[in-house]
């Protein structure tokens, strides 16, 4: 493998420095750097980050191929800068057993665009009723350690604290989608005044915060750790700096579209902009932003999850919920964070490659831009300006809340130890 030089780059959005990457590592880091045949990329005025870790991505291979595949999705992952997903279990069949998260992690072995780590199912089949195989799917080869029912909630109490306990014997995490089934039956959308005001079914942010409650309660009651998927109000935001507070093994991620759109876009009856947990309040959103630039939530989550035109292109009541996020994440961050000063770069890289890797004890990720380390690297230009046009996306779906939005930045190049994925702006 070739050296690379990346010139003049700002690293975490700091001073210029030049960056060498030789063969898989960062060989060196500082100024008037050079190396004999290497390539070299002038960077000036773009920022160097880690590569990005997604710990929350619906790849939908095995079952839903229709939709996404580990190939369109890791494809759609270096896109947006990510060097590593965690690929979600409700896939059919469930990853609830070694043979299935270790498909999927060959998968992303063979695809070569991102590393792929398989989220093992909570209970069998999702159905919340009798844990999955949680030990040898971390014995298996794709060695898992984050556990979801993600699409589900593990609501029984007791099939928690079991779980909570279980993954204990290897620092493993519970990552827990929160929404009581029973306060959310026929919700469509926001409880508030637009779903009064439309007709719709109620979604109560109570149904997301009573299962926050007691899942950080059940936590701190045998040790473990739990992790809370697509955080969406604030008043959750509260019950997770309350419970950090504590010392607890309390973390949260919040998703790009929870950050920037807010439900009064419902009114356009638009079912791309139905998702779970469902758009909330501006209130909502301006808590989750604070929240994310103080820490109490650990770090962003895209919950891409893709789905074919037809689940979408429907009648509000009868679509999919979900939308697409990989290639637009690290964008909406930009809006929303950096561009309004609540974050630096350094502060972006912290939530969107160190924490969720630390979450997920991903080695190899999320590691410091020093020489010695691993290039999974991410170069952006920051001072882009683009209009999103889902037809140029690696996804295989299109279902994107931001058409024909303007945002800022750009993937220039993906590193993934040390070979480009993406090269000025293009899939090498």
């Amino acid at each position: 493998m070739s050296k690379i030089l990346i010139r003049g780059v700002n690293v975490l959005g700091g001073e210029p420095q030049d960056v060498l990457i030789d063969g898989e590592t960062i060989a060196a880091v500082g100024t008037g750097l050079s190396a004999d045949g290497a390539r070299v990329i002038e960077a000036a005025g773009q920022v160097l980050l880690p590569g990005l870790v997604d710990l929350h991505t619906h790849l939908r291979e095995p079952g839903r191929e229709d939709s996404e595949t580990v190939l369109t999705g890791t494809k759609a992952a270096a896109v947006g800068g990510y060097t590593a997903v965690h690929a979600m279990a409700n896939t059919f069949p469930v990853a609830d057993t070694a043979g299935v998260v270790e498909q999927v992690w060959r998968l992303g072995r063979e695809s070569g665009y991102c590393d792929v780590q398989p989220v093992g199912a909570v209970t069998v089949g999702l159905a919340g009723r009798q844990l999955a195989e949680l030990g040898a799917m971390h014995d298996s080869a794709a060695g898992v350690r984050v556990f979801s029912d993600d699409g589900k909630c593990v609501d029984d109490a007791v099939i928690m604290r079991r779980a909570l306990e279980y993954v204990k014997a290897f620092d493993g995490v519970v990552a827990q989608h929160a929404q009581e089934p029973r306060l959310t039956e026929g919700a469509q959308m926001n409880e508030g005044v637009v779903s009064a005001e439309l007709g719709l079914g109620g979604w109560p942010a109570v149904a997301e915060e009573s299962i926050i409650a007691r899942d950080v309660l059940l936590a701190a009651h045998v040790g473990s750790r739990v992790h809370i998927c697509h955080l969406s109000t604030a008043g959750s935001v509260e019950l997770v700096r309350w419970a950090k507070s504590k010392g607890w093994d309390v973390t949260a991620e919040v998703t790009p579209h929870h950050l920037l759109l807010t439900d009064e876009l419902v009114r356009s009856y638009n079912p791309v902009y139905k998702v779970n947990p469902p758009l909330r309040t501006e209130a909502d959103v301006l808590a989750l932003r604070e929240a994310l630039a103080d820490g109490t939530i650990d770090c962003v989550a895209t919950d891409h999850a893709p789905h074919p035109h037809e689940d979408k292109d429907c009648e509000w009541g009868a679509a999919a919920m979900g939308m697409v996020g990989l290639e637009t994440a690290l964008s909406v961050v930009q809006h929303t964070m950096v561009d309004s000063g609540l974050l630096d770069w350094a502060g972006v890289a912290d939530r969107m490659s160190f924490r969720p890797a630390h979450i997920g004890r991903l080695e190899g990720h999320g590691r410091p831009i020093a020489a010695g380390e691993p290039a999974n690297l991410t170069l952006v230009d920051s001072a882009y300006r683009g209009v999103v046009d889902p037809a140029g996306f690696a996804s295989r779906s299109r279902n994107t809340p931001y058409e024909g939005r303007e945002l800022p930045g750009r993937v220039t190049h993906t590193f993934l130890r040390g070979r480009a994925t993406v090269v000025d702006g293009i899939l090498a």
